[in-house]
Protein backbone atom coordinates (compact mmCIF):
# COMPACT_ATOMS: atom_id res chain seq x y z
CA UNK A 1 0.00 0.00 0.00
CA UNK A 2 1.67 3.22 -1.16
CA UNK A 3 0.71 6.17 1.43
CA UNK A 4 0.83 8.50 -2.14
CA UNK A 5 -2.25 7.64 -2.86
CA UNK A 6 -4.05 6.69 0.49
CA UNK A 7 -6.37 9.96 1.41
CA UNK A 8 -7.56 8.80 5.20
CA UNK A 9 -10.38 9.25 7.41
CA UNK A 10 -10.32 8.91 10.61
CA UNK A 11 -13.58 9.15 12.55
CA UNK A 12 -14.03 9.06 16.50
CA UNK A 13 -17.98 9.98 18.15
CA UNK A 14 -16.80 12.42 20.76
CA UNK A 15 -13.79 15.32 20.57
CA UNK A 16 -11.80 13.47 23.36
CA UNK A 17 -11.45 10.96 21.57
CA UNK A 18 -9.46 12.51 19.00
CA UNK A 19 -7.81 15.53 21.07
CA UNK A 20 -4.05 13.65 20.88
CA UNK A 21 -4.61 12.87 16.90
CA UNK A 22 -5.51 16.80 16.31
CA UNK A 23 -2.28 17.77 18.48
CA UNK A 24 -0.13 15.96 15.83
CA UNK A 25 -1.70 17.37 12.61
CA UNK A 26 0.64 19.33 10.17
CA UNK A 27 -0.74 21.92 8.18
CA UNK A 28 -3.86 20.86 9.66
CA UNK A 29 -7.21 23.60 8.33
CA UNK A 30 -10.43 23.10 9.79
CA UNK A 31 -13.68 22.94 6.90
CA UNK A 32 -17.20 23.01 8.39
CA UNK A 33 -19.37 20.80 6.46
CA UNK A 34 -22.71 19.16 7.79
CA UNK A 35 -22.62 20.58 11.25
CA UNK A 36 -19.37 19.16 11.71
CA UNK A 37 -15.42 20.08 11.49
CA UNK A 38 -13.32 18.10 9.39
CA UNK A 39 -9.69 18.49 9.94
CA UNK A 40 -7.68 18.39 7.13
CA UNK A 41 -3.62 17.64 7.12
CA UNK A 42 -1.07 15.38 7.51
CA UNK A 43 -0.61 12.71 10.46
CA UNK A 44 2.60 11.69 10.65
CA UNK A 45 3.08 11.00 7.04
CA UNK A 46 -0.07 10.21 5.93
CA UNK A 47 -2.36 12.53 4.16
CA UNK A 48 -5.60 12.70 6.48
CA UNK A 49 -9.17 14.05 7.22
CA UNK A 50 -10.32 13.52 11.06
CA UNK A 51 -13.89 14.78 12.33
CA UNK A 52 -16.02 13.74 15.62
CA UNK A 53 -19.48 12.28 14.44
CA UNK A 54 -20.70 12.68 17.38
CA UNK A 55 -22.57 9.54 18.68
CA UNK A 56 -25.32 7.17 17.21
CA UNK A 57 -25.53 5.58 13.34
CA UNK A 58 -26.80 8.17 11.95
CA UNK A 59 -24.62 10.82 12.71
CA UNK A 60 -21.62 8.12 11.88
CA UNK A 61 -23.34 7.38 8.47
CA UNK A 62 -23.64 11.32 7.34
CA UNK A 63 -19.69 11.23 8.46
CA UNK A 64 -18.75 8.86 6.90
CA UNK A 65 -20.35 9.04 3.38
CA UNK A 66 -19.38 13.21 3.89
CA UNK A 67 -15.63 11.98 4.12
CA UNK A 68 -15.68 9.87 0.58
CA UNK A 69 -18.58 12.19 -1.29
CA UNK A 70 -16.86 15.77 0.02
CA UNK A 71 -12.96 14.51 0.99
CA UNK A 72 -12.43 12.03 -1.20
CA UNK A 73 -11.17 9.73 1.56
CA UNK A 74 -9.91 6.48 -0.02
CA UNK A 75 -9.85 4.56 3.43
CA UNK A 76 -11.33 5.05 6.87
CA UNK A 77 -10.87 4.10 10.16
CA UNK A 78 -13.07 4.76 13.11
CA UNK A 79 -11.35 4.89 16.76
CA UNK A 80 -13.16 5.25 20.07
CA UNK A 81 -14.35 3.32 23.24
CA UNK A 82 -16.74 0.61 24.00
CA UNK A 83 -18.27 -1.66 26.17
CA UNK A 84 -17.06 -5.16 26.73
CA UNK A 85 -19.15 -8.25 25.70
CA UNK A 86 -17.90 -11.50 26.81
CA UNK A 87 -15.62 -12.37 29.43
CA UNK A 88 -12.58 -12.18 28.29
CA UNK A 89 -12.55 -8.70 27.38
CA UNK A 90 -11.79 -6.68 30.12
CA UNK A 91 -11.08 -2.60 30.94
CA UNK A 92 -8.20 -1.30 28.86
CA UNK A 93 -8.78 -4.16 26.42
CA UNK A 94 -8.51 -3.25 22.79
CA UNK A 95 -10.81 -4.92 20.17
CA UNK A 96 -10.13 -5.01 16.60
CA UNK A 97 -13.13 -5.47 14.50
CA UNK A 98 -12.96 -8.42 11.86
CA UNK A 99 -16.72 -7.59 11.55
CA UNK A 100 -19.19 -5.51 12.40
CA UNK A 101 -23.62 -5.56 12.74
CA UNK A 102 -26.28 -3.69 14.02
CA UNK A 103 -27.48 -5.47 16.78
CA UNK A 104 -30.95 -3.50 17.04
CA UNK A 105 -31.99 -4.18 12.79
CA UNK A 106 -34.66 -5.85 13.18
CA UNK A 107 -37.31 -6.16 10.08
CA UNK A 108 -38.20 -9.46 10.47
CA UNK A 109 -40.74 -11.52 9.53
CA UNK A 110 -39.46 -9.77 6.32
CA UNK A 111 -35.75 -10.43 6.75
CA UNK A 112 -33.65 -11.87 9.22
CA UNK A 113 -33.45 -10.18 12.19
CA UNK A 114 -30.01 -8.67 11.76
CA UNK A 115 -30.21 -8.42 8.32
CA UNK A 116 -29.74 -4.93 6.56
CA UNK A 117 -32.88 -5.25 4.17
CA UNK A 118 -31.86 -5.44 0.17
CA UNK A 119 -28.33 -6.39 1.11
CA UNK A 120 -28.50 -9.80 2.34
CA UNK A 121 -25.83 -9.06 5.19
CA UNK A 122 -25.83 -8.57 8.54
CA UNK A 123 -22.31 -8.66 9.47
CA UNK A 124 -19.72 -6.15 7.62
CA UNK A 125 -16.22 -7.73 7.00
CA UNK A 126 -13.48 -5.17 7.98
CA UNK A 127 -10.75 -4.81 5.29
CA UNK A 128 -8.35 -7.20 6.03
CA UNK A 129 -4.77 -5.40 5.41
CA UNK A 130 -6.27 -2.27 7.35
CA UNK A 131 -7.69 -4.48 10.03
CA UNK A 132 -3.90 -6.47 9.97
CA UNK A 133 -1.95 -3.22 9.79
CA UNK A 134 -4.48 -2.18 12.82
CA UNK A 135 -4.00 -5.03 14.97
CA UNK A 136 0.00 -5.09 14.41
CA UNK A 137 -0.58 -1.34 15.71
CA UNK A 138 -2.47 -2.32 18.65
CA UNK A 139 -0.12 -4.81 19.84
CA UNK A 140 2.94 -2.66 19.28
CA UNK A 141 1.63 -0.05 21.36
CA UNK A 142 0.56 -2.55 24.41
CA UNK A 143 3.94 -4.26 24.22
CA UNK A 144 6.25 -1.13 24.01
CA UNK A 145 4.11 2.31 24.71
CA UNK A 146 1.61 1.50 27.13
CA UNK A 147 3.87 1.84 31.02
CA UNK A 148 5.03 4.66 29.64
CA UNK A 149 1.96 6.22 28.62
CA UNK A 150 -0.82 5.42 30.97
CA UNK A 151 0.21 6.47 34.52
CA UNK A 152 0.73 4.82 38.22
CA UNK A 153 -2.44 6.46 38.97
CA UNK A 154 -4.62 5.75 35.97
CA UNK A 155 -3.65 2.01 35.78
CA UNK A 156 -4.63 1.76 39.71
CA UNK A 157 -7.67 3.68 39.19
CA UNK A 158 -9.22 1.99 35.80
CA UNK A 159 -7.46 -1.63 37.31
CA UNK A 160 -4.96 -1.75 33.79
CA UNK A 161 -2.95 -4.70 34.47
CA UNK A 162 -1.86 -6.63 31.32
CA UNK A 163 -4.43 -5.22 29.11
CA UNK A 164 -5.11 -7.46 25.70
CA UNK A 165 -5.48 -7.24 22.07
CA UNK A 166 -8.71 -8.91 21.05
CA UNK A 167 -10.50 -9.77 16.84
CA UNK A 168 -13.72 -9.98 16.43
CA UNK A 169 -17.20 -9.23 16.30
CA UNK A 170 -18.51 -5.98 17.34
CA UNK A 171 -22.21 -4.74 17.35
CA UNK A 172 -23.53 -1.50 17.19
CA UNK A 173 -26.80 0.06 18.10
CA UNK A 174 -28.30 3.30 18.92
CA UNK A 175 -28.57 1.98 22.96
CA UNK A 176 -25.74 2.55 25.51
CA UNK A 177 -26.13 -1.14 26.79
CA UNK A 178 -25.69 -0.48 30.08
CA UNK A 179 -27.60 -3.72 32.17
CA UNK A 180 -26.55 -6.85 32.49
CA UNK A 181 -29.73 -8.43 31.22
CA UNK A 182 -29.59 -6.60 27.78
CA UNK A 183 -26.40 -7.78 27.24
CA UNK A 184 -27.02 -11.57 28.35
CA UNK A 185 -30.05 -10.98 25.57
CA UNK A 186 -27.28 -10.13 23.00
CA UNK A 187 -25.00 -12.88 23.54
CA UNK A 188 -27.48 -15.82 23.08
CA UNK A 189 -28.11 -14.22 19.91
CA UNK A 190 -24.38 -13.40 19.29
CA UNK A 191 -22.27 -15.68 21.04
CA UNK A 192 -18.93 -14.37 19.42
CA UNK A 193 -19.38 -11.33 20.17
CA UNK A 194 -16.65 -8.98 21.68
CA UNK A 195 -18.05 -5.30 22.13
CA UNK A 196 -20.77 -3.08 21.88
CA UNK A 197 -20.93 0.56 20.55
CA UNK A 198 -22.96 3.20 18.64
CA UNK A 199 -21.34 3.83 15.15
CA UNK A 200 -19.02 1.33 13.47
CA UNK A 201 -21.48 -0.76 12.02
CA UNK A 202 -23.08 2.17 10.37
CA UNK A 203 -19.79 3.49 8.72
CA UNK A 204 -19.30 -0.10 7.93
CA UNK A 205 -22.50 -0.28 5.80
CA UNK A 206 -21.59 2.96 3.93
CA UNK A 207 -18.50 1.45 3.49
CA UNK A 208 -19.26 -1.58 1.75
CA UNK A 209 -21.99 0.49 -0.45
CA UNK A 210 -19.04 2.46 -1.39
CA UNK A 211 -16.16 -0.10 -1.95
CA UNK A 212 -14.00 2.17 0.61
CA UNK A 213 -12.13 -0.62 2.56
CA UNK A 214 -12.37 0.40 6.42
CA UNK A 215 -11.27 -1.08 9.77
CA UNK A 216 -12.57 -0.02 13.45
CA UNK A 217 -10.49 -0.28 17.06
CA UNK A 218 -12.23 0.10 20.12
CA UNK A 219 -10.18 0.78 23.35
CA UNK A 220 -12.54 -1.39 26.20
CA UNK A 221 -13.83 1.44 28.46
CA UNK A 222 -16.65 -0.07 30.76
CA UNK A 223 -18.16 -3.83 30.85
CA UNK A 224 -21.51 -2.87 29.82
CA UNK A 225 -22.87 -2.99 32.70
CA UNK A 226 -24.78 -0.92 35.75
CA UNK A 227 -21.50 0.45 36.29
CA UNK A 228 -20.96 1.55 32.62
CA UNK A 229 -21.02 5.42 33.16
CA UNK A 230 -18.95 5.84 36.07
CA UNK A 231 -15.60 7.68 35.52
CA UNK A 232 -16.35 7.46 30.99
CA UNK A 233 -14.92 10.95 30.83
CA UNK A 234 -11.95 10.82 32.54
CA UNK A 235 -11.59 7.30 31.05
CA UNK A 236 -11.82 8.53 27.69
CA UNK A 237 -9.82 12.15 28.58
CA UNK A 238 -6.90 10.06 30.48
CA UNK A 239 -6.56 6.70 28.75
CA UNK A 240 -8.43 6.04 25.66
CA UNK A 241 -7.37 9.43 23.97
CA UNK A 242 -3.46 8.03 24.98
CA UNK A 243 -4.48 4.52 23.16
CA UNK A 244 -5.96 6.29 20.05
CA UNK A 245 -2.92 8.62 19.82
CA UNK A 246 -0.16 5.42 19.78
CA UNK A 247 -1.93 2.98 17.99
CA UNK A 248 -2.70 5.76 15.32
CA UNK A 249 1.21 6.68 15.36
CA UNK A 250 1.95 2.98 14.72
CA UNK A 251 -0.67 2.79 11.96
CA UNK A 252 0.30 5.62 10.35
CA UNK A 253 3.71 5.05 10.17
CA UNK A 254 3.13 1.27 8.82
CA UNK A 255 0.83 2.99 5.88
CA UNK A 256 3.64 5.57 5.09
CA UNK A 257 6.57 2.73 4.43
Amino acid sequence: MNSIDIRLGIISALPEEQAGLIEHMQHAQSIPRGMRDFITGKLWGVSSVCVVSRIGKVAAAATATTLIERFNVTHIVFTGVAGGADGDVRVGDIVVANGLLQHDMDASPLFPRFEVPLTGLSWFAADLSLTTQLKHAAQQFLLQDFMQEINDADRAEFKLKTPRLHCGLIASGDEFIDCDIKLSSLKQHLPALLAVEMEGAAVAQVCHEFGVPFAVVRTISDDANGDAAINFTRFIEQVARCYARNILRRFCASLAR
